[in-house]
């Protein structure tokens, strides 16, 4: 019988059964032992207390955080007050953790996969016996191909350990960190090459006259003491240019916005820089104490007028004109930001250098306002495992390609060994925290390399895409239930009262269900792969506590601090220690161009748009796609189509659509249309990481379309090994 049960009945229901209740019945003496309790409304801090200690992990930014614990669970996270850096402020993500950390979903037991890899079928298992799976498989492994049999693919602080565990004392070279070879290696290596240091994001925006930013999304990556730079410059009267083929969050505040063709940046920056040097209007001061081969770098760049740019990037060329003379009226006090998700088109290497070299020829190192290295902490203490004996080479040493590889071994070089067996077979697989399916181009290549294992284990909070390929899958904790990693920088404005933070990651809660951190993982498999006796540490604690004794600290003494140690600082200012490499003869000897070099891409062939992808605002590319707070707020990736090209294809603002791509690879799933003039009509836009593939996933199954799935046809940095991800084309297909 269906009960139909209104306010109304239910309150006429109360008051009936109130009143055939005795009096005598109702009334609590004080011997029933019934002691009454104080309402404590849904929603109140009355009875919480502060965890102090926390790290945020929602994304790589790592904003110091404090969580509200009330009987044992996190119920709120905020800004960390004491911080330096983001100060009281975490983003849409960071305040979400408490999703992740309660998701249904999550990873809670050791599982065994008695089905095949990409449709599994999991049997619930001891820790005991996974971790004997997984120390006698991968020792198998060592002991039939040695070291290079073992490919592993780390992400986050959480793979750190094992990683090093992997590589240094196991000795294999195939690690590939998909930030690195899908995201901003390129940029490191190239500014490497050219000034001989890494950028990080280290722009003065706060301070600066003009921020000059290339495909840079800023307000839409959100990056907490990032973005509190940016807007303080815009506040500050900052002139903002920005180089996109999309109207941006970041371009809709711009004071020039350059709708480029996409690929074609170097050949812009080239036509910036020939124009200074021929007006003299560079910083010539700067270049004659610092730079090294301007002479030929200038000459070698002399045939990009700002009339041919013009043509090939496909602007007008009074508008490079004035993003040149706005960047010379204001030098040096100009912020060329280097970007981060740089892994575009394939020659990449060269726009990274042009960035760079832009920079120095502007003399805008280490000054107000341009590119200034932070002064953080220093004196932690490296903890890790020891070298072992026997170390493979690389094999991009071995097959002398790639000089500029970022660390690791670039991903191809990887799968297409393990798929061949030549020059070696690679046999055993340990995923920890990322999830090649989404990150990596190719995916069936991704699949072919996992099917031909005789081994595959993962790692990882969530039933992403890739734990469908593992055979033993282990339950990790997450960012908000362990300790792992120390954060240090200075405060977030460069020209505040110089200061210096220090942060160890500290848990909030204690993990729940079977769940464990890495270093019990990593430890338990080494002593069953013999390799027992290098353990370096055997708790999370102690790790860090060996690391803060370098600065003479402890995790209680911060703790006891509020989460974070905050010590004087250091002017960040001058003190100029760098040559700027605008002639790379090293480059010269490995057959790459010496100066910065445009290398044209394929253009969109008729019929179809360039896939272009980003960021949500609210999301972490596919790592936050079972959140439910943020799934509520963004479930998918409308691709935006320009108005004009939408009315010849005859599609309007939400049709629903599915794409295919230039190899004729269709969309498992769909999304709708985005009608915007803001984007070209070469081109199409959606967001990263939706369509998630796993059923596991209940809530970022199937939502919107897996961009990745049609990123097909590859393209190699050739300096880095690095890929391109933006050279394929796609279709829209209607869907009644």
């Amino acid at each position: 019988m269906a009960m139909n049960l209104t306010r109304r009945n239910f309150l006429k229901a109360a008051s009936i059964a109130a009143a055939s209740v005795p009096l005598s019945k109702v009334a609590a003496k004080a011997e029933s032992g019934v002691v009454k309790t104080p309402l404590v409304a849904p929603g109140s801090f009355k009875n919480t207390q502060t965890a102090v200690g926390g790290v945020c992990e929602m994304c790589f930014w790592r904003c110091q955080l404090v969580g509200k614990i009330r009987d044992g669970r996190l119920i709120k996270l905020e800004g960390n007050p004491k911080s330096i850096d983001n100060g009281v402020s975490i983003c849409a993500r960071g305040n979400a953790g408490v999703k992740l950390l309660y998701d249904p979903d999550r990873l809670k037991y050791p599982l065994k996969n008695v089905g095949k890899r990409g449709a599994p079928k999991w049997q619930r298992i001891s820790w005991e016996e996974a971790l004997d799976t997984c120390g006698t498989k991968l020792k198998a492994v060592l002991d039939k191909y040695g070291p290079k049999g073992i490919a592993m693919f780390p992400h986050g602080s959480t793979a750190t350990y094992p990683m090093h565990f992997f590589e240094h004392t196991v000795g294999t070279p195939n690690v590939s960190e998909a930030s690195f070879f899908q995201c901003r290696g390129i940029r490191d290596t190239a500014y490497l090459a050219t000034i001989g240091i890494p950028p990080a994001e280290n722009v003065d925006m706060s301070n600066t006259k003009v921020l000059f930013l290339i495909g840079n999304h800023i307000g839409e990556n959100i990056h907490v003491s990032h973005v509190k730079r940016y807007l303080k410059g815009l506040e500050n009267g900052a002139k903002l240019v920005v180089v996109d083929p999309r109207y941006s969050a970041s371009a809709a505040k711009s004071d020039i916005w350059v709708q480029i063709r996409p690929g074609t940046d170097t050949a812009f920056l080239l036509a910036i820089m020939n124009y200074l040097i021929e007006n003299e209007k560079y910083n010539a001061e700067f270049v004659e104490e610092y730079g090294v081969g301007f002479n030929k770098m200038a000459a070698g760049i002399k045939e990009w007028t700002l009339e041919k740019a013009a043509a090939e990037c496909d602007i007008p060329a009074a508008q490079i004109k004035e993003v040149a003379e706005l960047l010379a009226a204001n030098m040096p006090n100009v912020a060329i930001h280097p970007g981060r998700h740089v892994s575009w088109y394939g020659n990449d290497f060269q726009r990274q250098r042009a960035l760079a070299c832009l920079t120095g020829v502007l003399g805008a190192f280490g000054v107000k306002g341009g590119f200034v290295p932070p002064k953080g902490p220093k004196g932690l203490v490296k903890v890790g495992w020891p070298k072992g004996e026997h170390h493979d080479e690389s094999l991009h040493s071995m097959n002398d390609v790639h000089q500029y590889s970022p660390p690791g071994t670039p991903t191809d070089l990887i799968r297409d060994t393990a798929i061949t067996g030549d020059p070696y077979p690679i046999k055993g697989c340990v995923i920890w925290g990322q999830n090649p399916i989404q990150t990596i181009p190719n995916q069936e290549k991704t699949i072919k390399m996992l099917e031909q294992m005789d081994f595959v284990m993962c790692v990882d909070v969530m039933p992403t895409d890739i734990t469908m390929f593992a055979d033993i899958l282990l339950p990790d904790t997450s960012y908000l239930e362990r300790y792992d990693m120390i954060k240090t920088g200075t405060q977030w404005d460069f020209a505040a009262e110089h200061q210096q933070y220090i942060a160890p990651r500290m848990p909030l809660v204690a993990p729940g269900f079977e769940r464990r951190e890495s270093i019990f993982i990593t430890n338990e498999i080494a002593k069953r792969m013999g390799f027992g006796d290098k353990i370096p540490v055997q708790t999370q604690e102690e790790l860090i506590n060996k690391r803060l004794a370098g600065v003479n600290l402890s995790i209680d003494q911060i703790k006891a601090e509020g989460g974070i140690h905050i010590q004087p600082g250091k002017d960040p200012y001058g003190d100029l220690e760098l040559e700027v490499l605008f002639y790379n003869e090293d480059l010269e000897d490995n057959d790459f161009p010496a100066i910065p070099t445009y290398i044209p891409v394929e253009r969109a062939p008729e019929g179809y748009m360039r896939l272009l992808y980003g960021r949500s605002p609210v999301h972490t590319f596919n790592r936050s796609q079972n959140n439910a707070w943020l799934m509520a707020e963004n479930d998918s990736n409308p691709v935006w189509v320009n108005d004009t090209l939408a009315a010849k294809l005859g599609l309007k603002e939400g049709d629903t659509v599915s794409l295919v791509n230039q190899d004729g690879i269709k969309s498992r799933t769909t999304t709708t249309v985005k009608v915007t003039p803001g984007i070209r009509q070469d081109c199409v836009y959606m967001y990263h990481g939706f369509g998630s593939m796993n059923p596991e996933l209940t809530l970022g199954y199937n939502k919107g379309v897996d961009d990745t799935s049609l990123i097909t046809k590859l393209a190699v940095d050739p300096e880095t090994g690095a890929h391109g991800m933006r050279n394929n084309f796609v279709k829209l297909i209607k869907v009644s």
